[in-house]
């Protein structure tokens, strides 16, 4: 026999070896772990747990050292989650909604598509968004983005869809049951994770709280912010706390439906506040979801306020000027630092003066002191500049969390790691702003289910370093682009420099004027089916943008100081003789 027979035989006799060891020490092999039951774990999964006919050539060598059975087995696939799934699989969407709301782009509804989730998703609880209106709180200035056209009727199509976070993870656990793939393991705790010491290449073994260890052809780390997968894997990472958190809540709104004068509720709002943005997602036309991005202190004065107080509040966050609005935080401050916070009535009385000392016509849509009962008929010219006026907050929805900038060093584990890589927020944190967090995890997990599907299809080891650098290079630098740039936007418009504003204002209201531009962001924003090379490139002209006007606010603002010097210079220097 020559040599390389005998190294298979003797490959391939240790392999029997240790499949029988397995089976005596608990351990199971699989051959894709993933750690994290969210939208974004659970996504991979289905987009693995599509494809039964993947097969991997696990008994090749077996079959040489003289043993029998079929060269090729279905691809295993475990994940495995702390939470009980099946709260979840079990959801039963009650009249009023959750305040744990995302916006899927059709780029992410394409990917759901693509492996069978979409339809199990409730439809009654996805509302589209085919309009963003985006104005700064400062100045005023507004951009305005619509829809792809529509190939049916000559309309306008949704660019996204607003729903609740378990209507996701709801239908990709019913995807996950009809496809019979995938072995959910919840209720269960990764206590460790370590190297399989007697395997060549030190396969990941995740220890389970249940005693079970999981041996892993490959491990994905889809776990959240604070990774056990990222730091088993030694991948190190950057970010910040932007020392904001932000606010949710279930808002109740005048009803806004399809008629022969206005439009039903399917435009988001977001007004670029120094304190940080306030979002209007539309969830019905009764009901809508908001997020607003505030100082700690403020977060904890609104979470503790009386609720019909804080719908007086995000009325005007969206209508007054920002000057009087920096008066009514100051209001609730105070309030609650003298243990006397105050009243929806005292807040409302404030406001209608604050709404006299700006002008502000008591029946414009810019008042957010109108009486609810009497927006009936037709509405004001300027009622698609702002949201429906909100009623109440649904109880029990004021929430807040972190805001944080955090980017992992690499995606892949190094090769002292190797066999594992990170998706999601165990990759990526990043500001709200822009929507697209869980948007880009999922894009995460749709090019890793390529890349693994096609390393299986060729015959290749889906835990090796040559299947998952594709991935690695395809998501890492589009993902790098989408979150500087939205981290520069965050920054632009925090600052409050009249020099500044202006720049930004300026620039804001030219690209307003130009549809192939704002064609280009929303391609990388996802509102096109599928995500192309192109598309990244829209997020890397958004950000240079950005920095060009950050870096022409900063020559503005300097010869701002020059014109000044030199005319202080003029004024008090001594006479000529």
């Amino acid at each position: 026999m020559n040599v390389l027979g005998r190294a298979v035989r003797r490959t391939g006799t240790r392999i029997l070896t240790r499949g029988i060891a397995n089976a005596a020490d608990g351990l199971l092999e699989r051959d894709v772990v993933i750690v994290g039951g969210g939208p974004v774990g659970l996504a991979l999964a289905g987009a693995l747990g599509a494809c039964p006919n993947l097969t991997i050539c696990r008994t090749a060598l077996t079959r040489a050292a003289g043993a029998s059975g079929s060269a090729r087995d279905a691809l295993s696939i475990a994940l495995v989650e702390a939470s009980d799934l099946s709260k979840a699989s079990a959801w039963s969407p009650p009249p009023e909604f959750s305040n744990r709301v995302v916006t899927l782009t059709n780029t992410s509804r394409s990917f759901f598509e693509q492996f069978g989730a979409w339809e199990f998703l409730r439809q009654d609880r996805i509302n589209p968004v085919d309009e963003i209106q985006a104005w700064d709180g400062i100045s005023d200035s507004r951009i305005g983005f619509t829809g792809p056209p529509s190939d049916f009727d000559g309309g306008i199509s949704p660019m996204s869809w607003v729903t609740e976070v378990l209507n996701i993870q709801h239908g990709l656990l019913a995807c996950l049951r009809s496809q019979g793939h995938v072995e959910l393991l919840d209720k269960l705790k990764v206590q460790s994770i370590t190297r399989d010491s007697q395997s060549e290449d030190g396969w990941p073994l995740v220890h389970l709280s249940d005693g079970r260890i999981l041996r892993a052809r490959l491990l994905v780390g889809a776990d959240g912010f604070n990774s056990p997968v990222r730091v088993f894997s030694g991948i190190e990472s950057y970010g910040w706390d932007y020392d904001r958190r932000g606010i949710v809540a279930t808002l109740h709104h005048v009803p806004k439906t399809e008629s022969l004068f206005s439009k039903a509720n399917t435009t988001a709002y977001q007004r670029f506040l120094p304190t940080g943005p306030i979002a209007f997602l539309p969830l019905s036309s009764t009901m809508s979801s908001m997020v607003w991005s505030v100082p700690p202190h403020l977060a904890a004065v609104l979470q503790a306020a009386e609720p019909q107080a804080v719908a007086h509040i995000a009325n005007a966050a969206f209508r007054l000027p920002e000057l009087s609005l920096r008066y009514m935080y100051q209001l609730l401050l105070d309030g609650h630092q003298s243990g006397v916070p105050p009243t929806a009535e005292t807040i409302l009385n404030e406001l209608k003066w604050r709404e006299e000392m700006h002008s502000i016509e008591p029946h414009s849509s810019f008042s957010a002191t109108q009486d609810p009962e009497l927006l009936v008929g037709i509405p004001p010219d300027d009622s698609h500049l702002v949201p429906p006026l909100v009623t109440s907050i649904q109880p029990g929805t004021v929430a807040s969390f972190p805001l944080r900038f955090q980017h992992a060093d690499a995606y892949v584990g190094p090769a002292r790691a190797n066999r594992t890589c990170l998706i999601g927020d165990a990759a990526h944190t990043m500001n709200p702003l822009a929507g697209q967090g869980l948007n880009i995890g999922l894009a995460d997990a749709e090019a890793l289910s390529r890349a693994i599907k096609h390393a299986v299809s060729a015959g290749g080891d889906v835990g090796a370093l040559t299947t998952l650098l594709p991935y690695a290079r395809e998501r890492y630098t589009a993902n790098h682009v989408m979150l500087s740039g939205v981290d520069k936007l965050h920054k632009l418009y925090a600052a409050t420099s009249p020099p500044l504003v202006a720049v930004r204002s300026a620039g804001l209201e030219v690209v307003n004027e130009f549809s192939s531009i704002k064609d280009i962001i929303m391609m990388a924003a996802g509102s096109q089916p599928a995500i192309t090379p192109q598309a990244h490139l829209g997020w890397n002209a958004v950000a240079q943008v950005v920095e060009t006007a950050a870096g022409a606010a900063s020559l503005g603002t300097a010869l701002v100081r020059g014109i000044s010097d030199r005319m202080q210079a003029a004024i008090w220097a001594p006479p000529r003789a």
